[in-house]
């Protein structure tokens, strides 16, 4: 949401410190607030007692509680809460617009984009060794594919090439080129 709405007002704010420091403090308000909603108040449920229970003949009298037991089980209790992770909020569904392209954003950093495409071309390079069965090298440039995958046009260029590789009817892949191309699949998928 971020990239999508306020990269406008982040750059008018690029010469202004004390308008990046209001702004850096509402985005912290933001996440603090995500993170720790409010705790919600429980309310405990007591049962109403049936028809007709004071006539029954059977009716065991409440024992008596002993306050140490009593205490030993509330700070038992209290120590578990504090050591337990806090619950999850249940997360709200909401399309999320996908903003300005990526040259928009990184448009003052040209390394940024040499760098991008270098990563490509190692995509490219992996896909190619894994279908022309050179699993040595396809081996050597994996991890920097998984790493690769964590940008959107890495994961547009996985997709195009795979897309060229079916195209060429070249999709017959024994069993290590299959788990290549589908861990590939995996991690852009993720």
């Amino acid at each position: 949401q971020l990239v999508a709405y306020e990269v406008k007002r982040m750059r008018a704010e690029e010469g202004n410190k004390q308008k990046i420091l209001r702004h850096i403090k509402e985005l912290a308000e933001k996440l603090y607030k995500n993170e720790n909603p409010y705790p919600a108040v429980t309310m405990h449920k007591v049962q109403k007692p049936t028809e007709g229970c004071h006539l029954r003949l059977h009716q065991k009298p409440f024992p008596r509680l002993d306050e140490g037991t009593v205490q030993w089980i509330i700070d038992q209790a209290t120590a578990k809460l504090q050591t337990a992770p806090p619950a999850v909020k249940a997360e709200k569904k909401c399309m999320v617009p996908s903003g300005p392209p990526i040259a928009a954003i990184m448009e003052r950093n040209g390394n940024a984009l040499a760098n991008s495409a270098r990563r490509l071309e190692v995509v490219r390079n992996c896909i190619s060794y894994v279908f022309e069965n050179k699993m040595l090298e396809a081996k050597k440039l994996f991890p920097a594919v998984l790493r690769a995958m964590k940008g959107r046009a890495a994961r547009h260029c996985l997709t195009q090439e795979l897309n060229l590789h079916v195209q060429q009817n070249r999709a017959v892949l024994d069993h290590q080129q299959f788990d290549f191309i589908i861990r590939m699949m995996n991690c852009c998928l993720q």
